[in-house]
Parts: structure tokens; C-alpha cells; sequence
């Protein structure tokens, strides 16, 4: 979604306020930005086959999740739906270990798409694909974050660069980085 100048200022003005504690800043945020969150929603559950969650209920997880946060402070628009992402994924994580535990069958399929990583229709364990970034984080944090964000965040390669406030450039070859490392070690396992 394209917007102006005026609603860039609008957006950044909530953001300040939520930052400040006004938690109805973030019931506006959530209001104007609700297409956009709802779209990352999407993205992560078309990775996940056997989630229980809707869209509307992984938005709504996330804007429970974001209510709890104290003290943040986020740049503007796409830092926002950065942090919207993370928080998702986070959900989207503790439904799979949840569901792990209650199964016992070995985790939740995932299937990453050609666009994020991997070959069209490989499946993986959504689980191992976050402990694995978890794992690349203590040997780059940054690539693990950019990993995190395409992958399950869905955010393009122009999002990640404004939402980290690195350049194109950086991103590009951080993602080349993590996701030659997570493929290996994806197919390792």
C-alpha cells in the first residue's frame, strides 16, 4: 500500500505516542495499518500447512503481543510491520510447539517458496527453521534477522533495508550469506 508524506507524519506521530505509553496509538496503528499486517499474515500462514490460525487471528495474536511490549520505539511504517512480523513469527512458533508437544510427531511442516528460499514446494519443520535461526544469530545476527524477516515475514528486500536502516546492498549479500547457511544446514538434518 502507497502512502503519502502526511500519512507517513500521522503514522510517525502514533508510533511516538505509543512509544510513550498511549496504548489507543496502537489501536490506531493497527486500524490504518491493518491491510498491510493482515497481508503478512498471509504470507507467513501460506508457509505454515498445518496451522490452526486464520489471517484475522494471527493479526489479532499480534496485536496482543504488541500491546505487551513496554517502552518501544519504532522508526516509522516499515519498522513497525517489521516488529508486526516478528511478533507473528513468534506466534506462529509457539502454536507449532504447542501442537508438537500435544502430537509428538516430529514438528510442522513448512513449505519455503522459491522466492524465499529453496526449491519450489520444499518442505521443512517450520520449528527447525526458526531454531536454525536462532543459531545463525550467534554468528550473524544480521543475517539471521534479514533470514527471518524474508522468510517469514514475507518483506522484500527494499522493506528489510528501510526496517534495519542498512542499504539494499547490505541486504542482498546478507541474505545471499544466511540463506546459502540455512539451506545447508537444512539439508543436513
Amino acid at each position: 500500500m502507497n502512502y503519502s508524506t502526511s500519512d507517513n507524519v500521522a503514522l510517525n506521530a502514533l508510533l511516538e505516542r505509543w512509544s510513550h505509553g498511549d496504548r489507543g496509538a496502537l489501536d490506531q496503528l493497527l486500524t490504518n495499518l491493518y491491510t498491510d499486517i493482515h497481508a503478512i499474515a498471509v504470507r507467513q500462514l501460506n508457509h505454515e500447512r498445518h496451522s490452526s490460525l486464520r489471517p484475522t487471528a494471527l493479526v489479532h495474536e499480534a496485536y496482543l503481543r504488541l500491546a505487551g511490549l513496554n517502552q518501544i520505539r519504532l522508526q516509522d511504517r516499515t519498522h513497525f510491520l517489521s516488529m508486526a512480523a516478528r511478533v507473528s513469527r513468534q506466534a506462529l512458533m509457539d502454536e507449532a510447539r504447542r501442537r508438537r508437544a500435544a502430537k509428538r510427531d516430529g514438528g510442522t511442516p513448512v513449505t519455503l517458496s522459491d522466492t524465499n528460499l529453496g526449491e519450489p514446494d520444499q518442505v521443512y519443520d517450520a520449528l527447525d527453521v526458526d531454531e536454525l535461526l536462532t543459531e545463525l544469530e550467534r554468528y550473524d545476527s544480521m543475517a539471521a534477522e534479514i533470514v527471518g524477516l524474508r522468510v517469514f515475514g514475507g518483506l522484500s528486500i527494499e522493506e528489510v533495508a528501510e526496517s534495519l536502516t542498512v542499504s539494499v546492498a547490505t541486504v542482498n549479500r546478507r541474505w545471499a550469506a544466511g540463506k546459502v547457511w540455512l539451506m545447508r544446514e537444512l539439508t543436513r538434518q
